[in-house]
């Protein structure tokens, strides 16, 4: 099978999964014949992502959300406003991705939560198996439960979630633990997608915490409370433009340049992870046994649902802030888990082999005069 990746460029979480899974691709002999990236003025395609996807990335204006000035709070109205200023942009994004299919000719075109990819397979019809994937499309599962929502946040968060995945032929949930199948929606329940750098990792307990923010903004509030707690040494990435390699506000506090390998390195080596609520930099502290605590980007709704997951799952526990004092609680009393979770995590290969079999490529159907003639 040739696929075709649409990968939403906002954060670090669906640009690991989209390595994971070529890799996956790869040992099953399938092949991965481009990458179309949304990206944004606020970020820039990381270096580590750029080394380790074995194609041609296309990057390609996508709507993107909005932040206040200070780079924290996620601004609903602003965001739609600026995202429909820009609809003429956006349509000639459709455009390009059209020629990359056009030229490419994946047989699955698999969508990592981009809007531009669900209005692209709505509006073009192209002749591609359509999947998306992502944590969202729990949202379709009967067990999943929605947090409080304010002035419509739900509505918005189905809305952009139904828009991504238009007319797809599959939805591939990833979830935190096995959860019973259903067959409406068209939904697969799979685990998360885990590169095998972490899988080869050798956690140990260092001397650390580890901390990844998704808007520089909460720099600020990192700092507060690394003031507050003197004693504690915590290591925080982020992908800040034009930051230096390394910085070091406090004697107890470093901020670095989002580079993969080295979080992975001390992902295995901290104490704890601190982290807004995403998906994947949870999964993998998972995998290494390592206590998590979340806090959701204000103005995100879906991090809010991310952060309730993580606590009904029994995951991790959830914060308003960056209080690293609520982790070194959650540090002294953490037992670790079993194995189920490895095991879990494992099971990729059989579930994408149940999958691919429905994929093969039809002839077109011949028009009704032609049958006859």
């Amino acid at each position: 099978m040739k696929f075709l990746f649409i990968i939403q460029g906002e954060g670090r979480g669906h640009l690991t999964q989209a390595i994971a899974f070529s890799k996956m691709l790869e040992t099953q002999g399938h092949q991965l014949t481009g990458v179309v990236v949304g990206k944004s003025k606020r970020r820039t395609i990381p270096d580590f992502f750029i080394d380790q996807i074995p194609t041609k990335i296309y990057p390609v204006e996508s709507p993107n959300f909005e932040t206040d000035k200070g780079e924290k709070r996620i601004l609903i109205g602003k965001t739609i406003t600026k995202n429909l200023r820009k609809a003429p942009v956006f349509f000639k994004s459709l455009q390009q991705i059209d020629e990359i299919v056009k030229t490419t000719e994946p047989d699955i075109i698999l969508n990592f939560y981009d809007l531009l990819g669900g209005l692209y397979n709505a509006l073009f019809r192209p002749r591609a198996h359509f999947w998306v994937i992502g944590h969202q499309y729990l949202m379709y599962h009967p067990s999943f439960r929605f947090a409080r929502s304010i002035a419509f946040q739900k509505e918005l968060f189905q809305i952009n979630t139904w828009l991504t995945a238009l007319s797809a032929d599959k939805k591939i949930a990833l979830a935190f633990k096995p959860l019973s199948q259903i067959h409406e929606d068209k939904l697969v329940i799979a685990p998360p997608l885990l590169r095998e750098e972490v899988k080869h990792l050798k956690p140990k307990t260092g001397d650390f915490i580890l901390a990844y923010m998704v808007n520089p903004g909460y720099a600020a509030e990192v700092i507060s409370f690394a003031t507050k707690y003197p004693h504690l040494r915590i290591k925080a990435y982020w992908d800040k433009k034009k930051a230096k390699e390394t910085e070091n506000p406090l004697p107890n506090l470093s901020f670095h340049k989002i580079h993969d390998r080295h979080f992975l390195e001390d992902m295995a080596h901290c104490s704890g992870l601190v982290c807004t609520a995403g998906f994947e930099s949870v999964c993998e502290a998972l995998f290494l046994k390592k206590p998590v605590m979340v806090i959701p980007v204000k103005g995100q709704y879906e991090q809010a649902c991310n952060a309730l997951d993580t606590v009904e799952s029994g995951v991790g526990i959830s914060s308003k802030n960056f209080d690293f004092g609520k982790l070194e609680e959650r540090i002294a009393s953490y037992q670790k888990t079993e194995d189920d979770y490895q095991e879990w995590a494992g099971k990729w290969n059989v579930i994408l082999s149940q999958i691919l079999p429905e994929t093969k490529m039809t002839e077109p159907v011949l028009e009704l005069t032609q049958s006859f003639s």
